[in-house]
């Protein structure tokens, strides 16, 4: 269930969804995440204390990772282990370049050496541990984790998705211009977006995937991210 702040614009925004794609998401029980989580991102940050919108594309292509949050993967139980960033992040690359770029914004960990030894070094004492307190740190700088699409069914499906929530997305951002929020978008997808979405009322914050190596060191990342202190207990 969403925050009641969100009702009337969730309302307004699932109603201008064609209504065969409605019955398809009223009916169907093959897509993740399920009915009752793929609103999430509603349900624990309130309108009002929205500052940015991080866009992800759609959820991850598995149901145990998709939980109505842009990149918070839900398989994902600790963020670090003894010799460094645990299995589950090493095997994310997004993910990993992610907290290794958190890591470096903090003094943790040097340009020079993002290595495991180099975290592994690491007191962790005054750091979280695990995926869900990352999610809840982005919130608490009201970072609202939105994919583009909130479904996902299948890989040959995604862009047929992405294209059918671009309604709700219209509707949404209209609605959020007021609150005037930052946009940030990652990599080609930011451009999709703006040849898709009525982007022009808001600022734009645009970089490089997280995917890519560069991500980490890229000083307008930093310079964003290192006030929110996401990995900070």
């Amino acid at each position: 269930m969403p925050h009641h702040s969100w009702k009337e614009i969730l309302e307004r925004a699932y109603g201008q969804l064609d209504p065969e794609y409605r019955i398809f998401l009223e009916k169907d029980n093959t897509f993740f995440p399920t009915r009752e989580n793929y609103l999430n991102a509603f349900r624990t940050l309130p309108k009002d204390e929205v500052k940015y919108v991080l866009f992800g594309q759609d959820p991850y292509p598995r149901r145990e990772s998709a939980g109505g949050y842009a990149f918070i993967d839900e398989k994902v139980k600790t963020l670090f282990s003894d010799k460094g960033l645990s299995k589950e992040v090493n095997r994310a690359t997004s993910l990993r370049n992610f907290i290794k770029m958190a890591l470096l914004a903090r003094g943790d960990i040097t340009v020079d050496d993002t290595s495991q030894t180099a975290i592994s070094r690491i007191d962790r004492t005054a750091l979280i541990e695990s995926i869900c307190q990352l999610r809840i740190n982005f919130e608490k700088n009201g970072v609202l984790l939105l994919n583009t699409s909130l479904i996902f069914t299948d890989k040959k499906s995604s862009s047929r998705h992405v294209k059918s929530w671009r309604p709700f997305m219209h509707s949404l951002l209209n609605d959020l211009r007021v609150n005037a929020p930052k946009l940030i978008l990652f990599g080609t997808h930011a451009q999709a977006l703006k040849k898709s979405l009525p982007l022009e009322s808001f600022e734009t914050i645009e970089v490089e995937h997280p995917y890519n190596h560069t991500f980490i060191c890229n000083e307008k990342v930093l310079n964003l991210f290192r006030p929110m202190n996401l990995l900070e207990k």
